[in-house]
This record gives C-alpha cells, sequence and structure tokens, in this order.
C-alpha cells in the first residue's frame, strides 16, 4: 500500500528556498500555484506549462496547486461573480490539460489566516507563529478601531486589551498591525489597513447564512464542471477556525465541513484536512473528522500548535502540542488502508509539513522566505511526520 506523498510548498523562483533544495529532502511532488496571475484571471495553458515544466526539471511532480484563489466578487455574491466564476472554471480546465488534478482552496473573508505574532521565540530559541486573542482583540479595538468592536467582547477582554496596547511602544504595536496584515502567503508585501478596513466594512454587511450560501451557488457551479475534467477540490479549513474582528467563520469545524460537502455531493468537491487550523479549537474532534469525512480528504497539511487557558495558541513543533499528532495519523493510514482494499479513490493523499519554526541556518535568511514557510523548520517536520507513518504502518499493516 503506498504511503502519503511526501509534497512542499513553493511559491516560485522569487521564494527563498529553492526546488534544488527542496529535492535533497525527498520530496517527490511540489505544491504550488501560478502567484504572478492577477487575482480572479484565467491561468492560461501556456503559464501552467511553464510552472509544471520548471518543477519537472528538478525531479518532482506538481502534485497540488495552492491555492487557485476566489475573487471577492463571488465571495460577497456580487453581480459580477458569474465572470470570476466562469474564469475559475477555465482555469480548472487548463490545469486538467497539464494533468494537474487536485486543487486547495479557501473561503476566507479578510485574509488567508491571522496571527498576532510572526516571530515568537520558543525556550528552545526557535521562533513560530503565534496567535493571542488579546492580542487581536487590542489591533480591533486600537489600529482598525472597528465600529462597535466593543460589543464583540466581555469588559475583562476589553481591559485586558487597552493595558495590553497601553503597554506596547511605537515599534511593538507597528508589528502587531504588521503581523495581522502579512497573512497572505506567498506575498511579502503587507496588506494596506486602508484596504482591510474596506474590505472589513464589506464583508460585515453580510451574515453567515448569506456567505454560506454564495459558497454553495459557486460549489453547484464549480464542482459539476470540475467533475468531468477529473479535478478535485479540496477546500482548507478557516484559520483560525473562530470568529475574528466580528466576522464569521464559514469551514471552522465538524457541522460546517458537513454542510461544505453536503452542497454538492460529487467525489470531486472534497476537503484539504488541516491538522493546525482545526485542531486550534479544542471543540474540534480531528479524530471523527478524518473518520466520517476520510473519503472526501484529497489533500493533508500536518502541524501542530500548543493551545492555551487564554484562547492563545502558537505553532508547536509537529509532534508536539495539543494535536494528538499520532491518533491524527493513524487514523490518516487507517483511510488509506480502507481505500486501498476497497479499490477506492488515491492511497496515495499528498501530504505536507505546514507552518515550520525558523531555527539553524534559516535564521540567517528569515528575510528570503515568507512566514511559516521556513526550509529546516519544514524539512524537520517532513522527517518527523514521515518516521510518525512509519511506525504506524508496522503496527496496522
Amino acid at each position: 500500500m503506498d504511503y502519503l506523498k511526501k509534497t512542499f510548498r513553493w511559491f516560485g523562483p522569487s521564494f527563498g528556498v529553492t526546488l534544488a533544495e527542496i529535492r535533497q529532502l525527498g520530496v517527490e511532488g511540489i505544491v504550488a500555484a501560478c502567484q504572478e496571475v492577477p487575482l480572479g484571471e484565467v491561468w492560461s495553458f501556456e503559464t501552467i506549462a511553464a510552472l509544471k515544466k520548471e518543477i519537472e526539471s528538478h525531479g518532482m511532480q506538481w502534485s497540488v496547486v495552492e491555492s487557485v484563489n476566489i475573487h471577492t466578487a463571488i465571495k460577497y455574491g456580487l453581480p459580477e461573480r458569474d465572470q470570476y466564476i466562469a474564469n475559475y472554471i477555465e482555469t480548472l480546465k487548463n490545469l486538467a490539460k497539464n494533468e494537474i488534478y487536485t486543487v486547495c482552496y479557501n473561503f476566507m473573508q479578510l485574509i488567508d489566516w491571522t496571527r498576532t505574532d510572526l516571530e515568537h521565540e520558543l525556550p528552545n530559541g526557535a521562533v513560530a507563529l503565534k496567535y493571542d486573542p488579546i492580542a487581536a482583540t487590542a489591533f480591533d479595538l486600537f489600529i482598525l478601531k472597528r465600529q462597535n468592536a466593543k460589543n464583540s467582547y466581555d469588559d475583562q477582554t476589553l481591559r485586558k486589551a487597552e493595558a495590553y496596547y497601553e503597554g506596547l511602544d511605537v515599534t511593538e504595536r507597528k508589528s502587531l498591525e504588521n503581523s495581522i496584515l502579512a497573512g497572505m502567503p506567498g506575498s511579502r508585501k503587507l496588506i494596506s489597513l486602508t484596504d482591510f478596513r474596506k474590505n472589513h466594512a464589506a464583508v460585515s454587511k453580510i451574515s453567515k447564512q448569506e456567505l454560506q450560501e454564495n459558497l454553495d451557488y459557486f460549489l453547484k457551479a464549480i464542482i459539476p464542471e470540475a467533475e468531468k475534467i477529473g479535478v478535485k477540490m479540496a477546500i482548507h479549513p478557516d484559520d483560525p477556525p473562530f470568529s475574528i474582528f466580528g466576522i464569521p467563520r464559514i469551514a471552522s469545524n465538524y457541522d460546517e465541513i458537513k454542510f461544505i460537502l453536503n452542497c454538492c455531493p460529487s467525489p470531486s468537491n472534497g476537503l484539504t484536512f488541516c491538522s493546525g487550523s482545526l485542531g486550534a479549537s479544542a471543540t474540534n474532534d480531528l479524530i471523527k473528522i478524518i473518520r466520517d469525512f476520510g473519503s472526501k480528504i484529497h489533500f493533508i497539511h500536518l502541524r501542530n500548535v500548543a493551545r492555551q487557558n487564554d484562547g492563545s495558541f502558537h505553532e508547536a513543533a509537529h509532534l508536539d502540542g495539543s494535536v494528538p499528532m499520532a491518533k491524527v495519523m493513524e487514523e490518516i493510514v487507517k483511510e488509506q488502508k480502507r481505500r486501498h482494499e476497497n479499490g477506492l479513490g488515491n492511497v496515495a493523499i499528498p501530504m505536507r509539513p505546514d507552518h515550520g519554526h525558523v531555527l539553524l541556518d534559516d535564521k540567517k535568511r528569515s528575510d528570503a522566505f515568507y512566514s511559516g514557510y521556513s526550509m529546516i523548520g519544514r524539512a524537520l517536520g517532513m522527517a518527523q511526520l514521515y518516521g510518525l507513518e512509519k511506525g504506524i504502518r508496522a503496527n496496522l499493516i
């Protein structure tokens, strides 16, 4: 029975980690996107083919697209969404013509993920990403200055956030702002606070039900076309999996995932299982999610988070933290076994280690790569996860 396919995310030639370096890690597949194509425009056959050729020239396969991003007109249900959906379908067709069949995407409304500290130093000296709800509240109240933001928090949280913000100097306040506005993987350009406010104002007028209806509309248009050409769509959970800045989440827990998969039942309507995103909430039962939706998991992100009682969390080492990684891996291997025995689906599910620590020589080139995507930290994660998988397989198969 095939192992999980070892993949690594790569952001293109300007990224501070090269394909030649990644190849040395024993990686089989690359997770990439046509970063230079503006949001909403069609990825041409030729643009896709050129990137695929570059990846293959280093002895690896372009295994997963992450991501074909969704235009805000689709997320917000604007009149022009049908044109952007048509463009999206054309991109999927061009990917299929290039024999690329797995697409990870998300429906997050503001930014791809939110952290309040991109340089949280751990006791061993490694650097990790961190989310602190008090810091996020301080950003909401005193930097974003969202109207009626106080209504989203209890009195104790408001007092803590005010004290926290007052304790920051000018540089630290700017660092908090930049950390939150940097939540777009694949870009070193910060979202401007003006654009963030504009985007927030637009989405804050849309209810959770309306957001779900917009996703449903998108899936009902996309999935039948994807199924015709053999493309598997895999939605990524919201990160973090709870409301931030007053905006609801629609892909953050069991019930919301079930809703998404039921919108348009199809082998092409699937899930990117991200243990870190889902694991940031103690209420998510990761084992049940794998067990119940396993046949719909087309892509896997494995990382760990260390949750604290105050609601904060930081990216932990891949085998440590609050996510029971051994149990998660065991359930994934069981799903592979089910697929193998029943002749169903792809057994060699692509998996990538997610969000590595910055450590050792990575610290010397930390300005070269994007937050969360260090070379050595992810390589360490890959080695740990591969060893864990081999050990579990020895007992189960």
